[in-house]
């Protein structure tokens, strides 16, 4: 039965290995992120889009290798020393540095000092190395020099499953015929899929409706006219 629409309740996404759905586009990345102790060089780069499981990975790897998670746009003001007491280090949107050189210079001295201890470093991007804008020539042929895992688009399978999840994250219970309705209707991302399940949830809270093809039909609607709508990219 899904949940009573009248609350809001909080949003607590499961981010464990057995939460993550294996598919074609994520196998291989998956795999290597699992072989984290071979990683030619001590580092492996994830590479996909917004939303396509990069933090979820990070997560798994992180629990099982004991490592700490850090965002790259927090690394100009971090501790480098204080963060390499940690013996693996996961940096998130790394390709979001370029061009700031203090974050540029912390991730190249967290780089080594991590490297040079035997550590490992696990980084995440939207595109592989070699398309940074860095100014620092050392990192970029550093980052240039790292192993990449590609996650690619979802299929059909994994996106009807992401959907689930993400609703079970929010505790609604969604009929297997909604999912299959979104799925053949929607923008074809896991971005796409955290932003129709939470305007889902939010119009069905702010009018205290149930989930339904109705409803979805609406928010797709919405969705379509915000992608090419004047303001539209």
């Amino acid at each position: 039965m899904a949940r009573q629409l009248t609350f809001d309740l909080p949003v607590r996404e499961a981010l464990g290995r057995e939460d993550f759905m294996v598919a074609p586009s994520n196998a291989l990345a998956l795999r290597s992120v699992e072989g984290w102790r071979d990683w030619p060089g001590g580092k492996l780069v994830l590479v996909g889009p917004e939303g396509a499981g990069k933090t979820h990975l990070a997560h798994v790897w992180a629990q099982e290798a004991g490592a700490r998670i850090v965002s790259a746009g927090a690394l100009g003001d971090a501790d480098i020393a204080a963060l390499c007491a940690t013996p693996h280090i996961a940096v998130e949107d790394a390709d979001a540095i370029a061009g700031r050189v203090e974050a540029e210079t912390a991730l190249f001295h967290l780089h080594n000092h991590l490297l040079e201890r035997g550590g490992r470093l696990l980084l995440s991007a939207k595109h592989p190395p070699r398309r940074w804008p860095l100014v620092l020539p050392d990192l970029a042929s550093r980052m240039q020099a790292a192993s990449c895992a590609t996650l690619e688009p979802p299929d059909d399978t994994l996106l009807a499953a992401v959907l689930v999840k993400l609703f079970a994250d929010r505790q609604i219970a969604v009929p297997p015929r909604l999912v299959a309705y979104l799925v053949a209707r929607m923008e074809r991302s896991m971005a796409a899929a955290r932003a129709l399940v939470a305007r889902l949830d939010a119009k069905a809270l702010a009018q205290s409706r149930p989930l339904s093809r109705a409803l979805a039909a609406e928010v797709l609607a919405e969705a379509s006219m915000d992608s090419t709508g004047p303001g539209a990219a």
